[in-house]
């Protein structure tokens, strides 16, 4: 997955509002959902206890409010939706974005049972040829809308997107129901699930993007107005 793997530098010479401010996290917001509100409505997403890095690195972005503002640079319909660029929050139209995010990058927690369903949440990251451990940006996620498959398509995916590895019945089984992007498996770590407004992300996926210089970055701005902990239902 060339086109989502991203590079992410923190500006300091130019603003240190764009690097992650230090907050503790503590239990009781493990124990919470995310609500991301966003331009198009709510979306509520639940983090993985097994993904702790993950999981208090983006509950430390939440609570400091790094994702208020910030655009989804990146929509590709029946793929994903992206965000978490700071560097997006007053871009003019037509920029190129996906550039932006803290200096620090956070190891990869791949969990064979977390994988890339519908409405997964998952980290971006730079390619495998800088980046062999496969470590997740600071600040950039992703959350999956994906398509369903066949078995054939599958048997493809194996082959030629996983390098023969096989994907367990059960999942081939939501694969081809529910839907997802299986060929991204264990290459980008997942950590979250959207509880509620898979609508809002399906909303987001079908708006219309550039195809110029600043390709798939959608042509009226969306954006997450918010981010906060809630109580979790």
């Amino acid at each position: 997955m060339k086109k989502i793997v991203l590079s992410f530098v923190c500006l300091f010479a130019i603003t240190t509002s764009y690097c992650q401010t230090d907050s503790v996290v503590k239990k009781r917001d493990r124990k919470k959902n995310i609500l991301l509100q966003t331009s198009m409505g709510e979306i509520v997403i639940r983090l993985f206890d097994e993904t702790p890095l993950h999981r208090d690195n983006f509950i430390r972005l939440v609570k400091t409010g790094y994702y208020d503002s910030v655009l989804f640079h990146r929509v590709i319909q029946n793929f994903m939706i992206q965000s978490g660029d700071p560097n997006s929050k007053n871009a003019e139209k037509g920029i190129p974005l996906g550039s932006g995010g803290p200096v620090k990058t956070i190891p990869a927690e791949f969990v064979p049972e977390l994988f890339h369903k519908k409405g997964m949440v998952a980290a971006a990251r730079t390619g495998d040829n800088v980046n062999p451990q496969k470590a997740s940006s600071g600040s950039q996620f992703y959350i999956v809308q994906g398509r369903q498959f066949t078995d054939a398509e599958l048997d493809s995916v194996e082959r030629v997107r996983l390098f023969g590895r096989k994907l367990p019945l059960a999942h081939r089984a939501i694969y081809k129901t529910i839907g997802g992007t299986p060929q991204l498996d264990q290459n980008y770590t997942v950590f979250g699930e959207v509880v509620s407004g898979i609508e809002i992300v399906d909303s987001i996926a079908a708006t219309p993007t550039s195809k110029g210089k600043d390709k798939d970055r959608p042509l009226t701005d969306i954006r997450i107005i918010f981010s906060k902990l809630i109580k979790r239902k």
